[in-house]
């Protein structure tokens, strides 16, 4: 019952967030932008099954959270997503293990190496080395943790691996290639 509640409840506040962010308070926006999170750290936590796998998702949604939330300070919230996904890669890699089909495995190594050549190589570019490391080490923990993602066969745990990826690459191009109309902080 309790689930059944919390999912419309995390619909809703995402959907808040996400299609009236212009019309939200700004002292309020960030507070805004992680109560998903919190409802789905809350959800993840009452889940049962393995408490390692449980544990180290929950970590890792709590690092994501901080995440959003620190984003405005661009390398502090980067470094808690990279955490988060190294804890979720710890978690997916705890599972019954499958194997990665070989067309995924394409699409991933393709689309990383892509990312890796037009993101990285814009940064590398403008002389900022450190910085360009930086996206190519993002780049490949984030496509790991979606490479273990599949391995684990679950649904969910695919669609959040495969959502995060497209997140971070939509962010990742408007802040280091080219600015998106619509986007969020």
């Amino acid at each position: 019952m309790f689930k059944k509640f919390l999912i419309p409840v995390i619909a809703v506040f995402g959907f808040y967030y996400i299609f009236f962010y212009s019309h939200i308070e700004d002292n309020l926006k960030l507070i805004f932008k992680v109560i998903p999170m919190l409802l789905i750290i809350i959800l993840a936590a009452s889940q049962k099954g393995s408490k390692k796998y449980q544990l180290l998702i929950v970590v890792g949604l709590a690092f994501c959270m901080v995440g959003d939330y620190t984003l405005q300070w661009f390398l502090i919230g980067l470094t808690s997503f990279l955490v988060g996904h190294i804890f979720y890669i710890f978690a997916f890699s705890s599972t019954n293990e499958r194997q990665v089909p070989a067309w995924a495995k394409v699409i991933l190594l393709v689309y990383g190496a892509s990312m890796a050549v037009w993101i990285a190589g814009t940064v590398l570019s403008s002389g900022d080395i450190v910085l360009g490391i930086a996206v190519i080490a993002y780049i490949s923990i984030i496509l790991l943790m979606g490479w273990t993602a599949i391995r684990t066969g679950s649904t969910f745990a695919i669609i959040g691996a495969l959502l995060f990826i497209a997140s971070d690459s939509y962010l990742a191009i408007n802040k280091f290639v080219m600015p998106y109309p619509f986007h969020m902080r």
